[in-house]
């Protein structure tokens, strides 16, 4: 993990949730930390983890930053992962 990876995982971990976190950002960090990315139709997007952890979200349109409630949904899935909130 690089420390761009670093300070997307504490942007995602900070309180209150961040609305200026870039989807893409999320992504890599996900694929850093071994999360399979597999394309759905459209804008949607599929996230397996390697014990087969599952996550679906949409990507953000026409902006590029991550909603709050993804947000949200990513945290559960890095708990999932077994990160814990630093």
């Amino acid at each position: 993990m690089n420390s761009k990876h670093k300070r997307t995982l504490e942007a995602i971990w900070a309180d209150p949730v961040s609305a200026t976190i870039v989807f893409a950002d999320i992504e890599k960090l996900l694929v850093a930390l071994g999360v399979t990315v597999k394309e759905g139709k459209g804008s949607g997007v599929k996230f397996y983890g390697p014990q087969g952890e599952y996550l679906s979200f949409h990507r953000p349109h026409p902006g590029k930053e991550a909603k709050p409630y993804q947000i949200r949904g990513f945290r559960e899935y890095l708990i999932q992962l077994g990160h814990k909130q630093p």
